[in-house]
């Protein structure tokens, strides 16, 4: 992966202590993990930060470069009925246009690294997810709101744009016209018509214990299959779909679902 040009302060890199992130693991019924996240940023509702980023940056390379191996990873916040409020506008005021480009270029890489993680990605949304928390989230598969959330995109209303994905990312979710009405508007639009959108795969009154249920659902199946069916789906072509259909056929967890379903048990399926 190519350089990306630094900006000011030094923006770090090779995090292994992080403190705008509470990382846990919630062990799954086939001796796997889920990767919860939770961003913790209470003072400033979770405002994405030089730091934010960088660990943001990190727990996800941690994923892609299989120095951890999660069955899925959520995305949630750790402060109460707020995922994140978008950009630190306090600390960008002190930004030059080229360090503000640098920042969106590094935010853009990790937002499209979590975009292609193999592995299941989902968010959980307690209240708000504004600007980049949305544009975090729509880098997610599936989106969960708690019944009192909004989202939205605000950045017209800065004189500015969404700058970390949300203009390609919302258009392929909710289709043409919905996110253009959402991007120049800049309106919230809450749980209830999010999820008439296709925008939230769930609203529960408990956005993260939901969010685990899905992903816990997901995880019954067998590793190599979820993974593979990810990439089909996302190909979005026959022959792309016929090749992970191809690298499923000679393992070991295809051979134990047929012989689970003839022995009228669960499969133990262990990603071989």
């Amino acid at each position: 992966m190519p350089a990306l040009p630094r900006i000011k302060p030094v923006y770090r890199t090779g995090v292994r202590s992080l403190s705008t992130i509470i990382k846990t693991e919630v062990p799954t019924a086939s001796n796997g993990t889920i990767t919860v996240l939770k961003f913790n940023r209470p003072e400033a509702k979770n405002a994405i930060s030089l730091k934010l980023n960088d660990e943001l940056r990190e727990c996800v390379l941690d994923v892609a470069t299989g120095r951890t191996n999660p069955q899925a990873l959520i995305l949630a916040s750790n402060v109460p009925k707020i995922f994140c409020a978008g950009a630190d506008l306090k600390e960008r005021r002190s930004f030059t246009p080229a360090d503000t480009a640098a920042f969106l270029q590094q935010l853009n890489s990790t937002l499209d690294i979590l975009e292609d993680l193999e592995i299941p990605t989902l968010t959980a949304i307690d209240g708000l997810a504004l600007g980049g928390g949305l544009e975090i989230a729509l880098a997610t598969d599936f989106r969960v709101l708690s019944t009192t959330s909004a989202v939205g995109l605000p950045e017209t209303k800065l004189a500015i744009l969404p700058g970390a994905g949300g203009t390609k990312r919302l258009p392929k979710v909710v289709g043409h016209t919905r996110a253009l009405e959402a991007v120049l508007t800049g309106r919230r639009i809450p749980a209830e018509e999010a999820l008439q959108w296709g925008l939230a795969t769930a609203v529960a009154d408990d956005s993260l214990q939901k969010a685990i249920e899905i992903a816990q659902n997901i995880c019954e199946g067998g590793p190599i299959g979820v993974r593979a069916a990810k990439k089909a789906v996302v190909g979005g072509t026959g022959a792309w779909a016929e090749a992970m259909y191809q690298r499923v056929l000679p393992t070991k967890d295809r051979i134990e679902a047929l012989v689970a379903f003839a022995e009228k048990r669960k499969p133990n399926f262990k990603g071989e």
